[in-house]
């Protein structure tokens, strides 16, 4: 009997893990296969090579952080600003994604590959915003800039390094996601 051979979806979310923890360089064949403690020879059953891995975990990331997010909140339901919320919670909140996708943003920063990637899944996010922003406010100006405030608090929230005037972090990005969504303030 042979040895079972490792998931090609193992050595995808291994490659996410290492992309998330180290960037692209980190993605390296041995050192994967190191993690999964198993030897290269079974990395080559699924692909041809380094770039095609890099490639089927853009694709994971890309499902993940669009198609299954988007079905998630369709699944929760709710009125529209609840879900465009609820989408920004599970993307830049998440334990997994929110690791990816910065490490995505930064890795775009060098590759029109992946910055092509990063301008599609961005597009499907300020388009989620822009309905529903769209949805109580008829100044295309203001939706755009409203879809754009709540997208730069979003990402941005996770490189500054400020106090908020005895308020937590979390009371001010709640503030900001009423104002841009045009809602009263919610209790602490």
């Amino acid at each position: 009997m042979g040895a079972a051979r490792t998931p090609r979806e193992k050595w995808i979310e291994e490659g996410l893990l290492a992309l998330a923890d180290g960037g692209p360089d980190a993605v390296r064949v041995e050192a994967l296969a190191k993690r999964l403690g198993v030897t290269k020879g079974g990395f080559y059953g699924y692909f041809t090579d380094r770039a095609a891995l890099l490639t089927a975990m853009l694709d994971t990331w890309e499902r993940e952080s669009t198609d299954e997010v988007l079905q998630q909140i369709a699944q929760e339901g709710g009125d529209p600003r609840t879900q465009a919320q609820r989408a920004g919670e599970l993307t830049f909140s998440d334990d997994r994604l929110l690791p990816l996708d910065l490490a995505v943003r930064d890795w775009a920063r060098r590759d029109p590959e992946v910055a092509e990637r990063l301008l599609r899944v961005d597009e499907q996010r300020m388009a989620l915003l822009r309905e529903v922003i769209g949805g109580f406010c008829s100044d295309p100006l203001e939706v755009e800039a409203r879809s754009l405030m709540a997208f730069c608090v979003a990402i941005g929230e996770h490189f500054l390094s400020v106090g908020h005037g005895g308020h937590t972090r979390a009371e001010v990005i709640r503030r900001a996601a009423d104002l841009v969504l045009n809602r009263p303030a919610q209790s602490p």
